[in-house]
């Protein structure tokens, strides 16, 4: 079933990890989709990937102009946007490592963690709730984090930053409902899935498996998410059968946040 058939949609962060896996699963179900990045090769080599229904970008979306000139570009070839995923993000720890706890944070750090998870956020929602209000309708989708949820000491920029997007989901929704407009807004909160974003964390030296073990250790289901079971969640949220659906979080966490689970017996 084609359930995002007829559906323009755009994705940031699409050029690997989850984003790459949102906007495949959206060509799957029938859309066109604006596959964009600050990799613009990145994103490039999805879109050749997922073949004529898929348009690459170069978007970097802590730009203001660059979102107008995309969406614009977008506008101009599609007519329309019906769905945006707000899905570009970086933990801050891309370089190597740096302090990110509240005591040793630099503020340079910790801005630049800010104007891409939470400055390309509310870019990405202003932009498309003025590109979706001719039509009235329409779906954005903030990818977040469990980082957003509870406190995260190690990486205090990046629980910062998600929990933002969490609470800027919600006024957008609000805002939207309040001027008559279809426009739904929601935050996904992925955890534990395995995607490039967690190579600085578990290095490649001879103690990665068990740094992977440890942690599937931890969580409740026992193995990591795949970015294909964020992106399922994606495609509800982006299809008409979500209409009711709007100001919420979804948790994608093998039960992490629901607490602890027993351990199998022998």
């Amino acid at each position: 079933m084609a359930r995002l058939k007829g559906k323009t949609c755009l994705v940031t962060g699409a050029g690997r990890g989850i984003g790459a896996a949102i906007a495949a699963a959206f060509v799957d179900e029938g859309a066109q989709v604006w596959v964009t990045d600050l990799d613009g090769a990145g994103a490039a080599a999805v879109a050749a990937e997922l073949g004529e229904a898929a348009r690459a970008a170069t978007l970097d979306v802590r730009e203001e102009a660059a979102w107008d000139t995309v969406l614009g570009e977008l506008l101009a070839e599609a007519g329309h946007l019906d769905v945006l995923v707000n899905n570009a993000g970086i933990t801050g720890f891309e370089g190597g490592a740096v302090a990110h706890d509240p005591e040793h944070a630099s503020l340079a750090d910790w801005h630049a963690v800010h104007a891409t998870n939470l400055d390309g956020v509310f870019l990405g929602c202003r932009a498309a709730i003025r590109a979706m209000r001719p039509a009235g309708q329409g779906s954005i989708i903030n990818i977040s984090s469990r980082s957003g949820m509870v406190g995260i000491p190690a990486a205090a920029a990046y629980a910062s930053s998600k929990a933002a997007v969490r609470n800027h989901s919600k006024t957008v929704a609000l805002y939207c409902a309040a001027q008559g407009l279809a426009i739904r807004s929601n935050s996904i909160h992925p955890a534990a899935v395995l995607t490039p974003m967690w190579e600085p964390m578990l290095g490649d030296g001879p103690d990665r498996e068990a740094r992977m073990a440890a942690f599937v250790a931890d969580t409740p289901l026992r193995r990591f998410g795949e970015p294909a079971e964020v992106a399922a969640i994606a495609v509800l949220l982006a299809s008409d059968e979500a209409g009711y659906i709007t100001g919420t979080e979804l948790t994608i966490d093998g039960g992490i946040l629901a607490g602890s689970a027993a351990a199998p017996s022998g």
